[in-house]
Protein backbone atom coordinates (compact mmCIF):
# COMPACT_ATOMS: atom_id res chain seq x y z
CA UNK A 1 0.00 0.00 0.00
CA UNK A 2 1.29 3.51 -0.81
CA UNK A 3 0.62 7.11 -0.48
CA UNK A 4 -3.16 7.10 1.26
CA UNK A 5 -4.01 4.07 1.75
CA UNK A 6 -0.99 3.27 3.12
CA UNK A 7 -2.81 5.12 6.03
CA UNK A 8 -5.83 3.40 6.39
CA UNK A 9 -5.75 0.86 9.28
CA UNK A 10 -3.04 3.51 10.73
CA UNK A 11 -3.54 4.54 14.19
CA UNK A 12 -4.76 8.47 14.73
CA UNK A 13 -4.43 10.84 17.86
CA UNK A 14 -7.29 13.63 18.36
CA UNK A 15 -6.06 17.02 17.99
CA UNK A 16 -9.27 18.69 18.14
CA UNK A 17 -12.66 17.03 19.71
CA UNK A 18 -13.65 14.66 16.63
CA UNK A 19 -17.24 14.18 15.71
CA UNK A 20 -19.59 13.39 12.79
CA UNK A 21 -19.14 16.60 11.28
CA UNK A 22 -15.31 17.64 12.02
CA UNK A 23 -12.20 17.35 13.96
CA UNK A 24 -8.41 16.99 13.81
CA UNK A 25 -6.41 13.86 14.13
CA UNK A 26 -2.27 13.21 13.71
CA UNK A 27 -1.29 10.73 11.47
CA UNK A 28 1.97 10.08 10.93
CA UNK A 29 3.07 13.44 12.24
CA UNK A 30 0.64 15.20 10.10
CA UNK A 31 -2.50 16.57 10.97
CA UNK A 32 -5.87 15.59 8.70
CA UNK A 33 -9.81 16.86 9.16
CA UNK A 34 -11.45 14.19 10.41
CA UNK A 35 -14.88 12.77 11.20
CA UNK A 36 -16.48 9.51 13.04
CA UNK A 37 -17.38 6.85 10.99
CA UNK A 38 -20.29 6.00 13.44
CA UNK A 39 -22.40 9.45 13.63
CA UNK A 40 -23.37 8.78 17.52
CA UNK A 41 -20.10 8.87 18.33
CA UNK A 42 -17.26 11.80 19.11
CA UNK A 43 -13.77 11.89 20.57
CA UNK A 44 -12.39 14.16 22.97
CA UNK A 45 -8.61 15.51 22.54
CA UNK A 46 -5.55 12.32 23.56
CA UNK A 47 -8.12 9.63 22.27
CA UNK A 48 -6.39 7.06 20.03
CA UNK A 49 -8.36 5.98 17.00
CA UNK A 50 -8.02 3.79 13.87
CA UNK A 51 -8.19 5.50 10.59
CA UNK A 52 -10.95 3.48 8.70
CA UNK A 53 -10.83 5.19 5.51
CA UNK A 54 -10.29 8.40 4.07
CA UNK A 55 -12.97 10.55 2.15
CA UNK A 56 -10.83 13.34 -0.40
CA UNK A 57 -8.89 14.94 2.22
CA UNK A 58 -10.90 13.97 5.54
CA UNK A 59 -9.62 10.72 7.66
CA UNK A 60 -12.61 8.93 8.58
CA UNK A 61 -12.08 7.09 12.14
CA UNK A 62 -13.14 4.80 15.09
CA UNK A 63 -12.45 3.82 18.27
CA UNK A 64 -9.28 2.06 18.42
CA UNK A 65 -9.26 -1.83 18.80
CA UNK A 66 -6.78 -3.50 21.67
Amino acid sequence: RTNIDALVGGAALVMQRVDRYQGLVRIGGEDWTARSLRPEQSFEPGAHLTVVRIDGATAVVDQASD
